[in-house]
């Protein structure tokens, strides 16, 4: 394939690396695409994934909205594949400055990687919405209907940003300016169709824009290298 070999060749070449990347970087891990609704999930819910997972929905039932994230958002034994690996790699041998991400599994942090824009938030950050005390994956886990804070009774919330809430003010400016400063932005495991995030890569400024993604999106003719495979196939060609 002499497009991996062109993006082994960039790789190699550059020092100012920023991925951003979405849920095909983790389905490699086993996490699953909580868009995805088979006939087992409509004996299950009556609503759809993005209904439940709406800021609406999470104040007018509780109760639902954390029977479907205990089941669906939560895969504590999930690891790292060779494409969080291999990134954290990158960022050590000083080539990757950030990875700016539409996950919210923690994934890169477990990797290695310390330079990590959770734009859509994290499931391992939980707070009291009464007095904020932090809470870890494990509380929401192992409790049962509303989880509750045990200093003060408050509902606990994930740091996660639900469907009608915005992305965090500073995750989203220190994105912009990794991108816009990145000499090769690789966009890996995502469709390209959430806004605003998707509206980021709008900020690249270079001519070394690589798409690595499985199926087609919007992108496609913008990138200056496309490669149609997965993102392990390709990363674990990597030699840091």
């Amino acid at each position: 394939m002499e497009e991996v070999e062109k993006f082994l060749e960039m790789v190699k070449e550059s020092d100012n690396i920023v991925f951003f990347g979405g849920a095909g970087v983790s389905t490699e891990s086993g996490i699953p695409d909580f868009r995805s609704v088979d006939g087992l999930y409509n004996q299950q819910y009556d609503y759809p994934p993005e209904t439940i997972l709406s800021h609406t929905f999470f104040r007018r039932n509780p109760k639902e909205f954390y029977r479907f994230y205990r089941n669906k958002m939560l895969c504590p034994d999930a690891q790292p594949n060779i494409t969080h690996k291999k990134l954290a790699e990158l960022e050590a041998a000083g080539k990757c400055k950030a990875v700016v991400t539409q996950n919210i599994d923690g994934l890169h942090q477990k990797a290695g990687s310390k330079t990590v824009l959770e734009l859509h938030g994290s499931v391992l950050r939980n707070y009291c919405e009464n007095c904020g005390k932090f809470f870890p994956m494990e509380t929401i886990l192992h409790s049962e209907g509303i989880p509750c804070c045990d200093e003060c009774g408050g509902t606990i919330k994930p740091d996660v940003v639900l469907y009608e809430e915005g992305l965090n003010q500073k995750t989203l400016e220190d994105a912009v300016r990794y991108i816009s400063n990145a000499d090769i932005l690789i966009i890996g495991g995502t469709s390209l169709a959430v806004y605003p995030a998707a509206g980021l890569i709008d900020y690249y400024r270079g001519n070394k824009l690589v798409l690595i993604n499985k199926s087609t999106t919007p992108m496609d003719a913008r990138a200056d290298l496309l490669i149609q495979q997965g993102l392990g196939s390709v990363f674990s060609q990597i030699e840091v």
